[in-house]
């Protein structure tokens, strides 16, 4: 057994900094008088409906609390309705009182998150009467999780957050150019630097567990890192995170972009979503994974070239995924503390705070369907037992640089998919994950996706592509 060097600050479900949502009684007390209903769509946009407090707590008298929504809500791209979806037929959006959160961002507002409910019961394969949404995304990771619980697995998830502040979107201008963690990325007085600030401090106030934020290597580039989670609330937390951060840029005039890459000269933003493996009972030793890290582990493996799809899925996102560059490298793969590896092991011999990292998720993925895409592949791996045939790959050299024999031999024998359109074709293939989702949402999230690229496109000016592309995401 090696030595314990233990190190990094140890979470587990008991003591994650849950904040308790606020008491919808309690609202007008408080100072607020309007209440943002919010959803994401298959796009990664988020969608409100500004509700005064008097009628949202109407609503939430009725017999079915909920606000009506047109299902082609989530067929909607830049105005385009997707193939598979139509003008008619609605969905109630029924409120999450769990997620009600201050936005000090919008004074005098708080948000809230929901789940869709079809209004007329459907009978499903047994029989029996339903109303679950196929393409409601907060319901995919629930049903996920819940799985989770079935092998009685505890799930911790922080997920980091790049952006870049632009001061023009048309033509693209950073607000500032720094080095790598730079202090010149926070020089007092500048905008950016009371940009940050002021967002660390706007998600504190809201209950957040903020752990740092500094700048990044690209041109205005920053991130936000904030507290491991339980699954779901990660999820959550992530959409209040980048709300903020769009809102207070906006405040101060400038554009924060999660585009996957803006500068093709300096590094991407992603999305890294961290994700710690524990099952009561099994002991974790330094320097070996317990059954579950590793049975988890190799079912995300197994089915790393089907998930970009869904963790990175717009064209955009393929700019930034490369060999060399810190994005996670192009190979099925792993490696400790190797960030030329889709998923690196975090703090291998420190058993308390030991994590994956998975490198494989941008800021245009839906975060609900990314982290329902990573855990049910992983689940799938603890179901079925799956060994770790792929070794440990934690460096000096990375696996592109390696022969096609030493790939051979660590067990590293596919790629990720180098393309959005291959990326399409590895999920539709992947016959796990098509059944996990279902064959609806396979149909019209791949729809949807292909009008966004489509309409992500529209323009054949290099620069007014990237132009187009900021200003959506």
């Amino acid at each position: 057994m090696l030595p314990t060097y233990d190190h990094g600050v140890a979470y587990n479900s008991s003591t994650v900094s849950l904040s308790a949502p606020l008491d919808i009684r309690y609202l007008e007390k408080k100072g607020i008088t309007f209440v943002r209903v919010q959803w994401v769509d298959l796009t990664n946009v988020v969608r409100v409906r500004v509700v005064p407090v008097a009628y949202f707590k109407k609503v939430l008298d009725s017999p079915r609390p909920g606000f009506a929504m047109t299902k082609a809500t989530m067929g909607l791209v830049y105005l385009n309705l997707a193939e598979g979806f139509s003008a008619m037929g609605e969905y109630l959006y029924m409120p999450d009182l769990s997620t009600l959160r201050l936005c000090p961002y919008a004074p005098g507002q708080a948000s809230v998150l929901g789940k869709f409910q079809e209004k007329t019961p459907y009978l499903e394969e047994d029989g029996l009467a339903s109303v679950d949404v196929a393409l409601c995304p907060r319901g995919i990771l629930r049903r996920v999780i819940e799985r989770a619980s079935l092998f009685n697995l505890e799930l911790l998830v922080g997920i980091e957050t790049e952006f870049i502040l632009l001061k023009s979107t048309d033509p693209i201008e950073a607000v500032s150019y720094h080095d790598w963690t730079s202090t010149a990325g926070l020089l007092s007085g500048a905008v950016e630097t009371t940009v940050m600030q002021e967002i660390a401090e706007t998600l504190i106030t809201s209950g957040v567990e903020l752990q740092m934020y500094h700048p990044e290597a690209a041109p205005g580039q920053y991130e936000v890192v904030t507290g491991p989670l339980p699954p779901f609330k990660a999820a959550d937390i992530v959409i209040h995170v980048r709300e903020t951060i769009m809102n207070i840029a906006a405040k101060h005039g400038l554009k924060a972009t999660f585009a996957p890459r803006v500068y093709m000269d300096s590094t991407g933003s992603s999305a890294h979503t961290h994700i710690s493996v524990n099952t009561p009972g099994e002991r974790k030793e330094a320097g070996s994974l317990t059954k579950s890290e590793s049975h988890f582990l190799a079912g995300v493996l197994y089915h790393l070239p089907a998930l970009p799809s869904i963790t990175l899925p717009i064209p955009a996102s393929y700019k930034r995924v490369a060999d060399g560059c810190w994005t996670g490298g192009t190979h099925v793969c792993w490696g400790t503390e190797n960030r030329e590896a889709p998923i690196r092991l975090v703090n291998a011999t420190a058993p308390t705070s030991r994590r994956f990292e998975m490198r494989f998720v941008d800021g245009t993925a839906n975060p609900h369907l990314a982290l329902a895409a990573i855990l049910a592949a992983g689940l799938d791996g603890v179901k079925n037992k799956l060994p770790l045939n792929i070794r440990d790959c934690p460096g000096p050299v990375s696996a592109a640089q390696m022969s096609e024999e030493e790939r051979h031999a660590l067990g590293i024998w596919k790629r990720l998919p180098l393309s959005w359109e291959e990326a399409r074709s590895n999920f539709r293939q992947d016959e796990i994950l098509r059944d996990f989702f279902g064959r609806e949402f396979v149909e019209k999230y791949l729809s949807v996706n292909k009008t966004l690229a489509e309409s992500l496109a529209a323009d054949q000016d290099e620069e007014k592509a990237l132009s187009r592309l900021v200003k959506f995401y």
